[in-house]
């Protein structure tokens, strides 16, 4: 068998995967896809299944199973965390403001990765830090793509509404003036997975006497540069 790992088991159980990249299979199509015995090839697709790594559609044929999305969103996630160090320092260095990342959990928002102000009057949002999904430019972001039942209930007790939210995808950029915090000004722009969903905001936050009150006229575009970089890092990883 060429490219063997010297473990049979891992090794047939790979070529049967990659039968069922091209999309779903019979048991007939994947013994003459992947030329293992029929017995084999049946035991090593149940025990796949077992797994979540291989499913069954309406026709009881063999596809790729869900555990293999779940674990290509973690790599994606690394990726995106990996890459976002680099980009949020030289947006904080462009800016002269702190820079963040976020990215939707359930109703809340948290901060993955940033970037702070050396010094001076900064807005400081921890790693780890939990926020709304109701005000908020980056909030604004991640609501801005939801489908619309989400979006709906989403903007219940928002500080922000539908019409602001269709100006946000008009523009590719979302900005906001003493809206979760006073006196703190923000402008976010999506970060895009491989299937173009959004899957992260960039941000840069500051206090609005330095921002002003059109943040996004500053700073709108060095925003969506950083944003473009992580997006394009995921797409390599894809």
């Amino acid at each position: 068998m060429d490219n063997s790992s010297g473990v049979g088991v891992l090794d047939k159980a790979a070529l049967v995967l990659s039968a069922l990249e091209s999309g779903p299979a019979t048991l007939a199509g994947l013994v003459a896809a992947t030329g293992l015995a029929r017995p084999t090839a049946h035991r090593l697709a149940v025990a796949l299944e077992h797994h979540r790594m291989v499913a069954r559609d309406m026709q009881g044929r063999f596809i790729l199973g869900p555990r293999l999305a779940e674990l290509a969103a973690a790599a994606g996630e690394d990726r995106l965390l990996a890459t976002a160090g680099p980009v949020l320092t030289h947006l904080r260095d462009v800016t002269g403001e702190s820079a963040q990342l976020y990215r939707r959990q359930g109703d809340m928002r948290i901060c993955v990765a940033a970037a702070e102000r050396l010094s001076g009057l900064r807005d400081t949002v921890p790693v780890g830090s939990t926020l709304t999904m109701k005000a908020g430019s980056s909030a604004q972001i991640l609501m801005a793509w939801e489908e619309p039942e989400r979006l709906h209930r989403g903007l219940q007790g928002a500080r922000f509404t539908a019409t602001a939210l269709s100006g946000v995808r008009r523009r590719g950029w979302a900005q906001s003036i003493g809206e979760r915090e006073p006196g703190v000004a923000s402008v976010s722009a999506p970060v895009r997975g491989p299937s173009n969903r959004v899957v992260a905001a960039v941000s840069v936050s500051g206090p609005i006497e330095r921002l002003t009150r059109h943040p996004g006229r500053m700073h709108a575009q060095a925003v969506i540069d950083a944003a473009a970089r992580l997006t394009e890092a995921l797409r390599r990883a894809g």
